[in-house]
């Protein structure tokens, strides 16, 4: 027996297929980029940031503006001067790195993202793009340059960390965040914790091609708090922050108090989180807080297991 497949199904089955097949497929995420902050005094911050972390200024090709501070070849930190009516905010947009800026913004594109019409390059080949979060927070991708091997550079040799393992910042919603970070890139479950082990303060999700990961901070204060709606700069600096990876976070505070590299703000020395890692926090002259970690828990992690591989050095 033979059947008759209607025209218009038919069509619509050559049409999906066709579709199926044109669909960008998603670039690789493959780490952290970078975490652009606010700065209110350009001298103190380069201090910071050059002489306590060791970092290496260079110029900026985004804005003429801004200064950017190297830790490897592909991760850095991106100062910006302090916009008028900026009120508490210091952090202007977070970036993670991709294999290509253009498949991406195809890619988004073709997921019904707002994207920008095309991608930006400097002139030595350096391309990004900007897009908004579900909380509107701005996300940049960035063309990896060393992986499309278009740029080489020595870590400095002064630098307390060469790898920045993970950036947190302020979330309100977690659901809705997941759609987004989740749903549409493919970041994957790494490990949730808490101040108390029976409520979530921490998410974090690795990049989908790598090991760094995002981190959403949930709340400011005392767990199931929420966020307060009087939250003060120094509050939202200790939410939104970035994380230098080390063998042993111990080893690198001796070694920063003995060079006296720590006229900063900082905690009183290192400890261990509820993660089960080593970790010490510094913090930058308009309180954006540096994490140093260990790359590997030494105790068990309180709340839940890790789910995916430690990053690597």
């Amino acid at each position: 027996m033979h059947y008759r497949i209607p025209a218009i199904l038919f069509i619509a089955v050559i049409a999906n297929a066709a579709f199926a097949q044109s669909a960008p497929e998603r670039p690789r995420i493959i780490g952290i980029s970078h975490l652009a902050v606010y700065t209110s005094n350009p001298s103190a911050t380069e201090h910071y940031y050059s002489d306590i972390l060791g970092a290496a200024k260079e110029p900026d090709p985004e804005n003429a503006h801004g200064v950017r501070y190297i830790f490897s070849a592909d991760q850095f930190i991106e100062v910006l001067p302090l916009p008028s009516g900026a009120g508490v905010n210091r952090m202007d947009h977070a970036a993670f790195n991709t294999t290509n800026a253009e498949g991406m913004r195809k890619y988004l594109e073709a997921k019904g993202w707002s994207v920008p019409p095309k991608v930006t390059c400097a002139s030595y080949g350096h391309c990004w793009f900007e897009v908004r979060d579900p909380e509107d927070n701005r996300i940049q991708f960035v063309e990896s340059q060393t992986f499309n091997g278009q740029k080489t550079l020595l870590p400095p040799k002064n630098a307390i960390g060469h790898h920045i393992i993970h950036i947190g910042f302020l979330v309100h919603d977690r659901a809705k965040e997941d759609t987004f970070y989740r749903a549409l890139l493919g970041f994957r479950p790494y490990w949730y914790g808490g101040m108390q082990d029976d409520k979530i303060d921490w998410v974090s999700q690795q990049v989908p091609d790598g090991h760094d990961w995002l981190e959403y901070m949930v709340t400011s204060g005392p767990s199931g708090s929420g966020i307060p709606a009087n939250i003060s700069q120094q509050q939202l600096g200790v939410l939104d922050h970035f994380s230098l990876g080390e063998v042993s976070v111990p080893d690198a505070y001796k070694m920063l108090a003995s060079a006296n590299r720590l006229d900063c703000k900082h905690d009183q020395g290192p400890k261990i989180g509820k993660d089960g890692k080593y970790q010490f926090n510094m913090y930058d002259p308009d309180g954006i807080r540096a994490e140093l970690m260990n790359f590997h828990a030494t105790e068990k992690p309180c709340c839940s297991p890790f789910t995916a591989d430690d990053p690597a050095e």
